[in-house]
């Protein structure tokens, strides 16, 4: 199940190795992991059911929602599948793709179904499975919120080789944008004054509790109470500012810089690029509105001409890139003297 060492602070731990800010998220995250594992193996002893706590990550697009629960089940060794809440809107057989995502789970466990039954789902743009505005509910996003009831629930799913799946210890994680959600929080009436308060209370936990997405919020916005009901746990996901799209670049043990320095030293040669050229691809990421998502492709199409050059002229040694609007400077071994 989850290995003794594997606790909250460990989780977060590896995740901050891979995923850059989100903090609160990744605690809230980490908690919600170690305590369904933990339940789950106390159940398998005790032989009693358990309340499973799905969740639910709310934030724009390309702040890090998908990488967070991939580098998770990676962390946990679980196998981990994602789905888009979309494509489940736009077919007419919405049960036989959900039996296809388990499908996929099992896949990537390799066929085995016990290691499959304690994998992770991700189900992105679940918000685009509210009515739209103006639409009385009922449509298609509803009756794929029912359909995900009973899978996140709990249930024996019948796949197409005739085995069946349980999804009973299956952690599902919903993620979305939300647009519009900040304000149905801004208008409700979010205050604790029916609560008891004492000068000595802390402000910041009332202060946090009264921005604390409800599952009302979410009924207001468009899903169905029965679908945010298997949802308990929620995590934001802030909007990505500059330095941390730098940061993202640069730091994570696998960014996209230390894969192009590791591609450019196995061809002997040295990649430099300046502290202002990653400022400058984060500001067009952020002029893009698409977060850390076009990171790598504005990259690699810096890299790409140099790529075309670098491996045909073995006397270039370094690399240096000053900015992202000028060309780079091919600095070149000294010819050996003639004999």
């Amino acid at each position: 199940m989850l290995d003794e060492s594997a606790t909250p602070s460990a989780i977060v731990r590896y995740l901050d190795q891979y995923v850059i800010g989100q903090d609160d998220a990744k605690r809230i995250v980490a908690v919600a992991v170690y305590t369904h594992y933990r339940k789950i193996a106390r159940a398998k002893l005790e032989h009693v059911p358990v309340a499973k706590s799905n969740v639910l990550l709310i934030g724009p697009s390309g702040t890090g929602k998908t990488l967070l629960c991939e580098t998770l089940s990676h962390a946990l060794a679980l196998p981990f599948v994602t789905a888009e809440a979309t494509s489940l809107a736009q077919t007419r057989y919405v049960n036989e793709e959900i039996e296809a995502v388990l499908q996929r789970l099992v896949d990537k466990a390799g066929g085995d179904i016990e290691r499959a039954q304690r994998g992770i789902v991700f189900i992105d743009e679940i918000d685009k499975l509210k009515a739209p505005d103006g639409q009385p509910r009922g449509g298609s996003g509803e009756s794929v919120q029912h359909a995900l009831l009973k899978i996140m629930e709990g249930s024996q799913v019948k796949l197409g080789a005739g085995t069946y799946i349980d999804t009973t210890d299956i952690l599902f994680v919903c993620g979305g944008a939300f647009v519009g959600l900040d304000e149905i929080i801004a208008s409700q009436t979010h205050g604790y004054g029916f609560i008891a308060t004492t000068s000595g209370d802390n402000q910041r936990i009332l202060d946090r509790l009264n921005t604390r997405v409800k599952p009302t919020d979410l009924f207001t916005f468009g899903l169905i109470p029965e679908f945010t009901g298997r949802l308990p746990i929620m995590a934001r996901f802030a909007e990505l500012s500059r330095d941390m799209l730098v940061r993202i670049l640069t730091e994570p043990k696998n960014s996209i810089y230390r894969q192009f320095v590791e591609i450019f030293g196995n061809e002997g040669v040295e990649l430099k690029v300046a502290a202002r050229v990653f400022e400058q691809i984060a500001e067009l990421a952020i002029e893009y509105k698409t977060g850390a998502r076009s990171l790598r492709g504005i990259f690699e199409e810096l890299l790409t001409p140099i790529l075309y050059v670098v491996p045909d002229d073995p006397s270039i040694r370094e690399v240096q890139v000053a900015s992202l609007f000028n060309e780079p400077v091919f600095v070149r071994r000294a010819a050996e003297p003639k004999a």
